[in-house]
C-alpha cells in the first residue's frame, strides 16, 4: 500500500492525539485532528474496543474526507470484571452539578478503592482503526500487561499512566519518559503492526 501522507486523528483528547502524532513522526505524516477540523465527537454505542475504534474512525473518514485514524482504548482490571474497560473515559465523567469535565484523579481512586484486598492484575488494550472515505478499514489491537499501584506516581502521560505499572518496570506510565512509554505501550504495539502493513 502506498505512504499515507495526511490522516485525521479521530479524537478530541488531546493526550491521545499528541501520542498518535509522536509516533507517526518518523513516517512523515501530516496530522489533522477531529477536534482541528471541528467534527462531531460521535456516541460510541459499541461494547468493544474495535468497535468503538471502528465507529470513531469511519465517521471522521465519512466527515472529512480524508483517511482516519481512531483509537479506542482503555484499562481492563481482572478482579473488576474488566471494568473500567471500553467505559474508562466515562469513569473520569464528573456530574453536571460539580462542573462537568473529566477527572481522572477520580477515576483512578474509584479504581484503587474497589479493588482493596483484591488481585491488582490488568491491562491497557488499544484497538486501533484506519479507515477511508471508501468504507474500506483495517483494525488492529495491542495490549500491554501489569498491575494497579497505588498512590498514582507520576505527572507524565494521562489517563490512568499513574497507577499503571507494566510487567518487568519499576516506574508507572505516568512517570516514565514518553520515548520509553510509547516503544512498549498497547499503543504502541497496535501501531507496529499499522506500520507493518501500511507503511
Amino acid at each position: 500500500m502506498s505512504i499515507l501522507n495526511k490522516i485525521v486523528v479521530a479524537s478530541h483528547n488531546e493526550g491521545k492525539v499528541r501520542e498518535i502524532r509522536e509516533l507517526l513522526i518518523p513516517y512523515g505524516v501530516t496530522t489533522l485532528s477531529a477536534a482541528e477540523l471541528s467534527l462531531d465527537e460521535p456516541v460510541e454505542t459499541e461494547l468493544t474496543f474495535t468497535g468503538n475504534a471502528e465507529l470513531k474512525a469511519n465517521a471522521a473518514a465519512i466527515a472529512s474526507g480524508l483517511p482516519s485514524l481512531s483509537d479506542d482504548s482503555g484499562l481492563v482490571v481482572e478482579s473488576l470484571n474488566g471494568d473500567p474497560g471500553i467505559y474508562s473515559a466515562r469513569w473520569a465523567n464528573k456530574p453536571k452539578s460539580e462542573g462537568g469535565g473529566r477527572d481522572f484523579s477520580m477515576a483512578m481512586w474509584h479504581v484503587n478503592d474497589l479493588l482493596k484486598s483484591k488481585d491488582r492484575s490488568a491491562h491497557f488494550v488499544c484497538a486501533l482503526c484506519l479507515a477511508f472515505p471508501s468504507g474500506k478499514k483495517f483494525t488492529y489491537l495491542g495490549k500491554v500487561h501489569g498491575e494497579i499501584v497505588w498512590p498514582p506516581r507520576g505527572e507524565r502521560g494521562f489517563g490512568y499512566d499513574p497507577i499503571f505499572l507494566a510487567e518487568g518496570d519499576i516506574k508507572t506510565f505516568g512517570e516514565m519518559n514518553p520515548i520509553k512509554k510509547h516503544a512498549k505501550s498497547h499503543r504502541a504495539r497496535a501501531f507496529e503492526k499499522l506500520i507493518m502493513n501500511h507503511f
